[in-house]
């Protein structure tokens, strides 16, 4: 493949001037995908990871936490089984076998993505690394390489408010490791993650109080959807704290701790979950010998091709924060690669992602929310459906379901498509489909609904 300005070719045989032709830091999603097809394009590729194959998914992120979630719901299920004529007696819950059921599966993830490197020769270094310059990585150990291409794939962090004790609190990162499970759980911060875990803890048993620096949680998800969260995690009695920054945590004598709120009474739990949000994990990463400097919020700044300041250094997934998602990390770390080494100049499209929130129930949404719409487009026409599941209904349970089109009143395109009730991601990845496709609201209608199912409703809305 002759070189290019986005292409460098990867060099073969004696007259190899670096140790490697591409050098990736970080083995997550992105990273993982960045190796594997850059090797099979004819690089020689290295990855350097000082934690665990796989990344923040695999290891300590979105896949455990979506475990907890299934046996989370066991909870529900158990209730509603004798209105299908199931006696389900003396029931009881151990946190450490879901525990170490979960780890073990983080285990085999860990083994499968070795593996994939393994299978495409991608040499792998268990260790930390830094850039030294526009071609030089160090290891921890001392070692120094060059490579052709730098790829950094280091991915985020949790971030924690500096308060007093906060050294007391745990993150996602701790939350797989609890010895015990807690009996009241406080999380600081209403985003994904916390929204999950409180749906998790609750589910399990615990009393969970979710505590906020403002009233909204799930910013950036369509407002109604939103609303009804709030309203049937309420009901489920998750406890809300809105408008209350930390002030001290405190660890008692008998290992409890005491949190202190701005204007509140004190509070005991048996642990802080913070969920601030992540930072893009970019500290002590050398960025600078190279020449590159940083974005406000610590993210590697790059082009559409995820090319850095410097030439011969990119950056793909959450360490660019551009959209702090697994499958778009994947999505990078392909497009690098093929773009590259293999030939194929590729970018990613950030329009239309689909995103969901594993909260109890879960919601889901792709494209505009209802505020988003009306700012960009002005006339806007919206359609919903605000049902009960078949299955509450059966179980007596009064939460219902709510789903949502935002269409261009003129064209009547679909811009926008969310929804909160069972299932729902599992809905919308294939509605989603539709919406990146830009149909309108007629293809909906004409499409036949399936009965009976919540799906249905998809093309039943007026």
């Amino acid at each position: 493949m002759p070189e290019t300005e986005t292409s460098p070719a990867p060099s073969t045989g004696e007259n190899r001037e670096y140790d490697y032709d591409l050098f990736v830091i970080g083995a997550g999603s992105g990273g993982v995908r960045a190796s594997r097809v850059a090797a099979a394009h004819g690089a020689k590729v290295a990855v350097a990871e000082e934690y665990r194959i796989g990344g923040t998914c695999v290891i300590r992120g979105c896949v455990p936490k979506k475990l907890l979630v299934y046996g989370s719901h066991f909870a529900e299920e158990l209730q509603d089984a004798a209105h299908y004529g199931w006696t389900v007696s003396a029931m009881s819950f151990d946190w450490a076998v879901l525990r170490d059921t979960v780890l073990k599966d983080v285990d085999r993830l860990n083994a499968a993505y070795t593996s994939t490197l393994e299978s495409h020769d991608v040499e792998r270094f268990l260790e930390r690394a830094t850039i030294t310059g526009p071609h030089g990585v160090k290891l921890a150990s001392g070692r120094e390489i060059s490579a052709k291409v730098i790829l950094v794939a280091t991915g985020a962090w949790p971030a924690v408010p500096e308060f007093e004790g906060s050294e007391h609190c745990i993150t996602s990162n701790e939350v797989f490791h609890l010895e015990k499970m807690p009996k009241r759980v406080v999380i600081a911060g209403a985003g994904y993650i916390a929204m999950e875990f409180a749906g998790i803890f609750n589910a399990l048993g615990a009393h969970v109080t979710v505590v906020n620096r403002s009233d909204v949680i799930l910013r950036g998800y369509d407002e109604a959807m939103r609303d009804r969260l709030l309203q049937i995690t309420m009901a489920r009695g998750i406890e809300y704290k809105f408008h209350c920054p930390f002030n001290k945590v405190t660890k008692l004598e008998d290992g409890s701790l005491e949190v202190n709120l701005e204007g509140q009474d004190p509070l005991k739990a048996d642990i802080v979950l913070v969920a601030t949000g992540r930072k893009p994990n970019t500290a002590g990463l050398g960025l600078e010998n190279a020449g590159i400097t940083l974005g406000e919020k610590g993210e590697i700044p790059v082009d559409e091709h995820n090319r850095t300041s410097c030439d011969s250094i990119y950056a793909v997934g959450d360490v660019t924060n551009r959209v702090q998602l697994t499958p778009v990390a994947i999505r990078e770390g392909q497009a690098f690669a093929d773009t590259v080494f293999g030939g194929m100049p590729s970018t990613v499209d950030y329009g239309c992602i689909p995103s969901a929130v594993f909260s109890q129930p879960p919601l889901a949404g792709v494209g505009l929310t209802e505020g988003q719409a009306r700012n960009k487009y002005g006339n806007i026409r919206v359609y919903s459906s605000d049902f009960r599941p078949m299955k509450n209904v059966f179980a007596g349970r009064q939460e219902r379901g709510l789903y949502k089109l935002i269409t261009d009143a003129a064209t009547g395109k679909i811009l926008g498509l969310h929804m909160i009730g069972p299932e729902a991601p599992e809905i919308l990845q294939a509605a989603a489909i539709a919406v990146k496709a830009g149909l309108t609201k007629a293809d909906f209608d004409a499409t036949v609904a399936l009965h009976p199912s919540m799906a249905e409703e998809l093309v039943l809305m007026r």
